[in-house]
């Protein structure tokens, strides 16, 4: 098998976070793919151009304002695309919240803001999709987007780290649950992912850029390609048999970063 413009053809994907960067890159894959896809944010100019863009080429997208920190709001949002398409296949968990602040200085509305967005809306999706999900004659598909960084420590992002930690461990158990179900649960985990608003707010010093460089052994920064057709894979049924995994994409950083130890 191979990718092919009809791999996931007549299946219906939902994308958090959908309008702008990892999540819009997702969203335009699947799509291209042959998905009907839904992509969901708070802003509705941003989430309207965005659907327009990926309709534009031929391809089915709705937008849909959705706050995932609101359970009813998920709610609404995933019974809206099942009314739309009849049916839900596949939800992306995408939408994070990031911030650099040091620990000590860290206000306790930091910490809970990128938590319920990180952690909670990851499960809020999950727990709305999931009766969707299992009707799905594809099988569902739920991925979340997490870190590599929730492997480790990330001074300055104590908030982000510990909730995709959070939520490396929920999809875990959501895979052990869900398994009989038919459902596979994983996650993807970039690391440093250069065509993005995050990667600029993170390593905009050159210096630090060029530090954080100097760890990956493929010597450059990820893409949003790169990621989207990692998620694509688990999407599709090359990867019928892949559940409680975590695809880890960072061009080596983890290896890199352990043998300067």
């Amino acid at each position: 098998m191979s990718f092919h413009s009809g791999m996931l053809r007549d299946r219906v994907a939902l994308v958090t976070g959908g309008s702008r960067g990892i999540g819009f890159g997702i969203a335009n894959t699947l799509a291209e793919l042959g998905a009907c896809v839904a992509i969901t944010g708070r802003d509705a100019d941003t989430l309207s151009r965005a659907a327009s863009d990926i309709a534009s080429r031929d391809r089915k997208a709705m937008p849909i304002v959705a706050d995932v920190r609101d359970f009813e709001a998920v709610v609404a949002s995933v019974d809206a695309v099942v009314s739309a398409y009849g049916h839900l296949d596949i939800v992306i968990a995408n939408a994070a919240g990031n911030f650099i602040v040091p620990s000590a200085e860290m206000s306790p509305n930091a910490w809970k803001s990128v938590v319920e967005i990180d952690l909670n809306g990851t499960f809020f999706y999950a727990r709305a999709a999931y009766q969707h999900l299992k009707r799905s004659e594809y099988g569902g598909r739920f991925i979340a987007i997490s870190t590599a960084k929730a492997r480790e420590g990330w001074p300055g992002c104590a908030h982000a780290g510990a909730a995709k930690a959070g939520v490396y461990s929920l999809i875990r158990t959501l895979a052990a649950e869900w398994g009989s179900d038919d459902i596979l649960c994983n996650t993807v985990s970039p690391g440093p992912v250069g065509d993005t608003d995050g990667a600029v707010r993170l390593y905009g010093d050159a210096r630090r850029a060029e530090q954080e460089m100097g760890s990956i052994p493929l010597g450059r920064f990820a893409t949003i390609a790169d990621v989207a057709n990692c998620v694509a894979f688990l999407c599709s049924d090359m990867a019928s048999y892949v559940t409680g995994a975590d695809l880890l994409v960072d061009g080596g950083r983890s290896c890199g970063r352990a043998m300067h130890r």
